[in-house]
């Protein structure tokens, strides 16, 4: 594309110069950034948890699998209201975004009752469906040819607002905990603010189209729409299981080893953060190469240290931690190329209703991961927890390489499959 000339609009809608473009990306990835630092922040601060109400790993893991459970609760009610495509995102996302760091913020308010605690991580879930997924369906109005670099733009952002509440913690002392939500709440509300100012959809948004209730449940007979779905489910299988349970496997090494806990915190905020380089990296490649070679590629490396992460607990912090920053970029580098792809495989009106549905069901997955974590725990120690994640890629890879041979899988990355 020309830098000097506009965006050619689609059914009439204004032009929009490449800067001002540039200056919405640079906005959502902000905004996505804040909004999505509520995600992790009680599971950053598990340890101190543990010590003031003597969580048991059931009660660690619902720390997380609340926000899940939420997050499917709402994406699915979305999906099937056809939110994402009725309502302008630029408001459901600044709204979403808002009460989701309201709901943080009322936690260290909450008397320390630990279900008043998971009640209001469940609604925190609810509302970032209306983050996340719109996020992405913005993203989409603004890019074509560029998609995939766009969304993964996006999803690097996502994944560094997931790391932030570990970095937060590492910066501001182990013990407590209340400091780490009410900033990754300042956060989220801050970006809610932003978004309602300065992001808007772009060029090639569409119409709202009339309700369908019964559009999200057709989805599943596109197969190359299917295949792509099923892709990211094996992504999903792995991704939030490891971002849940690796920071809490490297502090538990770090301590074997004798090195400041400070040091962990920081492992585990950089295990996370490593992923919006993956990210933006597959992002760009994916659009050059196609999103079935970058995201096998990306799941097979990510498998491989799910197998081989815990082989490392108990030894050297530092190799450790290596051989964990290649996993975090792995682990979540195919991520917004499933969307890409899905993006470009179903029409343009239903975009916000399929990201949605996928992501629901694929976060609705990770309920089954992240518990079962800690259970092989305790029965294989962390030697060989992470181990069973692999089947998640296994079968991710499968079903892009199943998908790369129908000939309509040339609607995605411009023909490059």
């Amino acid at each position: 594309m020309n830098p000097a000339l506009p965006l050619v609009p689609d059914g009439g809608h204004t032009a929009y110069s490449l800067p001002r473009k540039k200056r919405v990306f640079a906005f959502l990835a902000l905004t996505e950034f804040l909004g999505m630092s509520v995600w992790f922040s009680a599971s950053a601060v598990v340890p101190a948890l543990v010590a003031a109400w003597g969580l048991r790993s059931s009660g660690q893991a619902w720390l997380t699998m609340s926000v899940q459970l939420g997050f499917v609760v709402g994406a699915l009610a979305s999906a099937l209201l056809n939110l994402a495509d009725r309502i302008p995102g630029r408001w459901l996302f600044a709204v979403s975004s808002l009460l989701a760091g309201t709901a943080t913020l009322l936690i260290p308010a909450a008397g320390g009752s630990f279900l008043s605690v998971l009640f209001l991580r469940f609604l925190t879930g609810v509302f970032l469906a209306g983050v996340y997924p719109v996020g992405m369906k913005i993203m989409a109005t603004w890019t074509r040819e560029d998609r995939g670099t766009g969304v993964g733009l996006l999803v690097g952002a996502l994944t560094l607002g997931s790391a932030a509440p570990h970095l937060l913690k590492a910066l501001g002392g182990i013990g407590d905990w209340k400091p780490v939500l009410l900033l990754s709440g300042t956060l989220a509300v801050a970006g809610g603010l932003l978004a309602s100012l300065f992001v808007h959809e772009g060029p090639h948004r569409t119409a709202a189209p009339k309700f369908d209730w019964k559009y999200a449940a057709g989805i599943w007979r596109n197969k190359e729409i299917a295949l792509a779905n099923l892709g990211y489910f094996g992504h999903m299988w792995e991704l939030y299981a490891a971002w849940t349970w690796v920071p809490v496997f490297l502090v538990a090494s770090f301590r074997g080893s004798g090195v400041d806990e400070r040091w962990a915190g920081l492992a585990g905020f950089a295990f996370i953060a490593a992923g919006s380089a993956g990210s933006l990296v597959a992002g760009r490649l994916a659009d050059r190469l196609g999103r079935t070679v970058i995201t096998s590629a990306a799941m097979a490396l990510s498998g491989l240290c799910c197998l081989l992460a815990g082989l490392f607990f108990g030894g050297s912090p530092w190799l450790l931690s290596a051989v964990c920053l290649v996993w975090g970029f792995a682990v979540v580098a195919d991520s917004a190329q499933f969307s890409a792809g899905v993006s470009e495989l179903c029409p343009a009106e239903r975009i916000g209703t399929v990201l949605t549905l996928q992501t629901s069901l694929g976060f609705l997955l990770t309920l089954v991961t992240i518990r079962l974590v800690p259970t092989l725990e305790r029965i294989v120690t962390w030697r060989y927890a992470f181990a069973f994640l692999a089947l998640g890629p296994a079968a991710g890879i499968w079903a892009m390489l199943r998908l790369r041979r129908l000939p309509l899988s040339a609607k995605m990355a411009s023909g490059r499959r």
